[in-house]
């Protein structure tokens, strides 16, 4: 049995990957932090049969001792701060999570097993104010964000382990990817679940930043695949995974309130404060190295992913 280490289980990300890597019977290992409160919504329904370990990434020793318990040949780094907006206000804190948190789980493992085969989170944030369209792993960064700049040196210090240390470190440079599960603090959750209070009467408006910036949007749960298959390869190596689809916010609010029969117009509402100091305009991935490597592609379309997010938050607030 193959034992897997997951940091950030607890998320979006992390929760699929974890169901993914049960139906391939591993043994899942995750890492959580030590908090007052615990936050396992997610993964409710997996905690009999997952193993939880107290670590956190700005603490070198508990990185060292959970990967020493979990004995994992797999190691998926998918914890950070990961919310764009809060990068600016937190910018510090957002540099030690993502950018030395990684330095800190690839210091631990070349330190106690360099065979562990080892997956970076990067993100299509790094392209930023891109150089050309679409992106590929050729395309130069250019990072408008703190996110997105600690984003860059967690990329770069993977791909500097794997030269410097012949160790297996993969970065997939995950292009945005949604799902029922995505916090509500994601404009994509904030416009699921404001349509969906809307249409249940719970709400009256719906409050949004930028309608036009432009995404390349798909489904969480096809895009943890693409980084399981990423560590079964002979050689490591980098990856772009996206739909090579772009759609505005604005697109997706439209939709949105069409799968409830609405008119979006009458309830969004443009707020100033939400728009960001430096804008990415528009993302689009060109992800054909991954379709033809790894024989990945994405199954769920752009409109059934908005489909499936507004009922889900319907069905949610229902129940509650």
């Amino acid at each position: 049995m193959k034992h897997a280490l997951i940091t950030g289980i607890t998320g979006q990300d992390g929760s699929y990957l974890a169901e993914f890597l049960l139906s391939k019977g591993y043994k899942v290992f995750g890492t959580v932090r030590r908090s007052s409160s615990e936050n396992f919504e997610r993964i409710e329904h997996l905690r009999t049969k997952l193993h939880l370990l107290q670590a956190d990434l700005l603490d070198q020793l508990s990185l060292i001792e959970a990967i020493k318990e979990a004995e994992p040949q797999e190691i998926y780094n998918l914890a950070a701060q990961s919310f764009v907006p809060t990068s600016w206000s937190q910018p510090s804190l957002t540099g030690e999570f993502t950018a030395i948190g990684v330095t800190k789980m690839l210091e631990a493992i070349k330190l106690v097993n360099r065979k562990i085969r080892f997956y970076q989170a990067s993100s299509s944030e790094m392209f930023g104010k891109v150089r050309e369209t679409p992106q590929n792993e050729l395309t130069p960064f250019y990072p408008r964000s703190p996110y997105g700049v600690a984003k860059v040196y967690g990329h770069y210090i993977t791909v500097n382990y794997r030269e410097s240390y012949d160790m297996y470190c993969v970065s997939g440079i995950l292009f945005n990817h949604e799902s029922p599960r995505r916090g509500k603090e994601f404009v994509t959750r904030r416009i699921s679940d404001g349509v969906a209070r809307i249409k249940l009467g719970m709400a009256k408006e719906l409050r949004l930043g930028n309608l036009d910036a432009k995404r390349d949007w798909g489904y969480a749960g096809d895009f943890i695949k693409a980084m399981w298959v990423m560590l079964q390869q002979p050689e490591a190596d980098d990856f772009v995974i996206a739909t090579g689809e772009t759609h505005s916010v604005r697109e997706f609010v439209k939709l949105a309130f069409k799968h409830v029969e609405l008119d979006w117009k009458k309830y969004v509402v443009i707020d100033k404060t939400l728009f960001r100091p430096a804008e990415v305009h528009v993302l689009c991935g060109d992800a054909s190295k991954a379709r033809k490597k790894l024989r990945w592609k994405p199954n769920v379309s752009f409109s059934d992913l908005v489909a499936m997010m507004v009922d889900a938050d319907i069905k949610k607030l229902s129940r509650d």
